[in-house]
């Protein structure tokens, strides 16, 4: 099985971004490249029931971080078979969020270790998820993260922000809850990373044990 980078952070830190990034910086140095994002909208019906929650059509779906917990986890669970296919078809799958995210934004909500431990046991336990070799927590400020997705809305008629999205206050419980994730190593080696995929793809073509050719 290749290696499994998932890529951290809260609404509008630039995970898209920096998968695409490292993606190109991985090609460069001639290592094949999968990737796959969560939750998974329009592929599996609990993502779309997420989604559905969030914007306010799922009844008091969404008051329930539990509730949410076990959708985000069954979205992934829907989707474990492809995750195997991907990893074993390249060198590298990059994933735009993935189990921490579901313990960090559950986290956040409950400020509930309870639940951060139950995430733990359901997907990578009961669900069998595979363990990503590497986490990355993309630490940008709360502050930028809330202006980018704003941007981020207005430019998109089609895109609306969800209730996590808007709620700041949430967003700033979630960086904290991934910072401690990140420093306490929580299933699996983390990298804290800058808006540069240069050092992170580094790191994983070290691991991989590839030549580092000169970025292009």
């Amino acid at each position: 099985m290749g290696f499994i980078v998932a890529i951290e952070g809260i609404d509008g830190a630039g995970k898209n971004t920096l998968s695409g990034a490292l993606e190109k910086r991985l090609l460069d140095a001639g290592a094949s490249v999968a990737k796959l994002g969560f939750p998974a909208y329009g592929r599996t019906p609990f993502a779309d029931f997420a989604d559905d929650a969030l914007h306010g059509r799922l009844g008091d779906v969404a008051d329930s971080a539990w509730a949410m917990a076990l959708l985000f986890a069954l979205d992934r669970r829907d989707m474990r078979d492809e995750v195997i296919a991907a990893a074993e078809s390249a060198d590298v799958l990059v994933l735009d969020r993935y189990v921490a995210s579901n313990a960090a934004y559950s986290w956040g909500r409950t400020g509930d270790r309870a639940i951060v431990d139950w995430v733990r046991e359901q997907e990578f336990g009961r669900h069998a998820m595979p363990v990503p070799d590497l986490q990355v927590h993309l630490g940008t400020g709360v502050a930028e993260a809330a202006r980018r997705a704003e941007r981020r809305e207005a430019s998109d008629a089609a895109r609306v922000r969800d209730a996590y999205e808007r709620d700041g206050g949430l967003q700033g419980r979630v960086a904290a809850a991934y910072s401690d994730l990140a420093a306490e190593s929580w299933a699996s080696p983390w990298h804290v990373a800058g808006d540069s995929a240069e050092g992170l793809a580094e790191r994983i073509l070290a691991d991989l044990g590839r030549p580092i050719r000169p970025g292009g």
